[in-house]
């Protein structure tokens, strides 16, 4: 079938506009689809979707069981947007993937709490005393600068998220680091002195960061969640009407009052 040459200049144009605008060529109004994990990260975005459309943004959320698809998903095209990983764990994929995409806007932190069942604050921690840490890289490091923040330890200069054990210059209280699976951290407080562990295993154990821990990680660590979109996306006009509704004050309530504590903004 052919087309009129008028008709079909038409189409070019239109098609210009739409790209110009940072918008799918052949619809306008396509939902604008975003990766999130289930659970908070999903509830959250339901309620950034419901900002976004007083703005004429319209957003598809598509929930994935694991870590890896919605990158793979958004490197393929499947996806406009995620939203779930935090800035570390991103950096290593792109090295390792081959990624091309970009943060562009923090999301929320679950903070990392110190627990203990044998004192009420850090500082009482005796010589010597026995501290859990989670024994991947991630959260190890995560507890190690939860610690340096507290002023318990420092670090060797330049350790930050790849922190271990060895990295530890300075140990007033001779701390004896404990390594152990994350998940099970929960079950060593009887036997710890204290431990760093992860919000959702805690919460999974009946602790509450807001109540029951010691000491917990700031809402702007290095592990704030990010929202990613391909590089070539990063400054069309709908990512900044994205980034403009995640950071809206009723997103903000609903987090602060959702999750009370144990999901914070990191914006």
């Amino acid at each position: 079938m052919t087309f009129p040459k008028r008709f079909t200049l038409q189409i070019l144009a239109a098609g210009a506009l739409a790209a110009a605008l940072g918008l799918p060529a052949q619809a306008q109004d396509r939902p604008i689809k975003i990766g999130v994990t289930a659970g908070p990260h999903a509830q959250i975005m339901e309620q950034v979707k419901k900002v976004a459309e007083q703005d004429g943004l319209k957003i598809q959320i598509v929930e994935f069981s694991d870590y890896v698809q919605p990158n793979a998903a958004l490197a393929a095209g499947d996806l406009d947007a995620n939203s779930y990983q935090h800035k570390p764990y991103l950096e290593v994929q792109m090295k390792d993937r081959g990624y091309k995409f970009t943060d562009v806007g923090y999301t929320v932190n679950y903070p990392m709490g110190i627990y203990s069942r044998k004192v009420k604050k850090l500082a009482d921690l005796k010589p010597g005393a026995r501290f859990g840490l989670p024994n991947d890289p991630t959260n190890g490091a995560r507890v190690l600068l939860v610690l340096q923040d507290q002023g318990l330890i420092k670090l060797r200069p330049g350790a930050d998220v790849k922190a271990t054990p060895l990295d530890v210059v300075d140990n007033p209280k001779k701390l004896k680091f404990i390594e152990v699976d994350a998940a099970q951290l929960p079950r060593t407080l009887d036997d710890l002195d204290a431990a760093g562990i992860n919000t959702n295993y805690a919460v999974s154990a009946g602790l509450s960061i807001a109540k029951d821990a010691i000491a917990q990680e700031s809402a702007k660590s290095p592990y704030v969640n990010v929202l990613v979109v391909r590089t070539a996306d990063k400054d069309k006009p709908w990512v900044a009407k994205l980034v403009k509704a995640y950071h809206s004050e009723p997103v903000r309530q609903f987090v602060l009052t959702e999750f009370k504590g144990a999901v914070v903004p990191g914006w």
